[in-house]
């Protein structure tokens, strides 16, 4: 009996062993089989999508239950509840007007509409044209500050509040020379 008992011991210790050994791996690196290719870049902003896509439904249900003011007044703060990391919100009406921003301040009452991105697309134009859709998907190329102010694509999405206004964030998803642009 007292064999069995460690025999059993011994099996559930390297049970546990092999279990919480493939929890300590780190996970393996995936990296782009030839120069040039897209590869980690899709993989890393597909796995943010979700989380983008929740973050402006969440803005656009704040806004749309309280008002149009409050809201902008929340998307304006660096501090406030719609900044989490890289993640912040932004707000334009269909005129290109800048309603909030909470890093460019300076941008808020001015028309964005023929401000080039970093490779020279009209990219508030464009994420506009999505939000007239009802919601989507732009990329763009534009300077990270987390970066050293460098050049990065960028995957913005956007959401309709009204026939007034839509807002939007985005997720920068690597080197702009690694995307090609549509």
């Amino acid at each position: 009996m007292k064999k069995l008992s460690i025999l059993v011991l011994v099996v559930l210790v390297l049970g546990l062993f092999f279990i919480t050994a493939g929890c300590t791996q780190n996970p393996p690196v995936v990296t782009p089989s030839t120069p040039g290719s897209n590869t980690t870049l899709q993989q890393r902003a597909s796995t943010s999508n979700e989380t983008l896509v929740a973050f402006v439904d969440s803005a656009a249900a704040y806004a749309k239950a309280n008002g149009k003011e409050k809201a902008l007044a929340e998307f304006s703060n660096p501090n406030g509840s719609f900044v989490k990391g890289e993640l912040y919100i932004y707000a334009y009406d269909f005129n290109g007007i800048t309603l909030a921003h909470p890093f460019n301040p300076e941008k808020i009452g001015t028309s964005r509409l023929t401000e080039p991105d970093a490779h020279g697309g009209l990219f508030i134009t464009d994420l506009r044209n999505m939000a007239r859709n009802g919601s989507g998907f732009v990329r763009f190329y534009y300077i990270n500050p987390v970066h050293n102010r460098t050049v990065e694509a960028k995957l913005g999405y956007v959401e309709k509040i009204d026939d007034d206004w839509w807002l939007g964030s985005g997720i920068y998803t690597g080197p702009a020379d690694t995307v090609t642009k549509n």
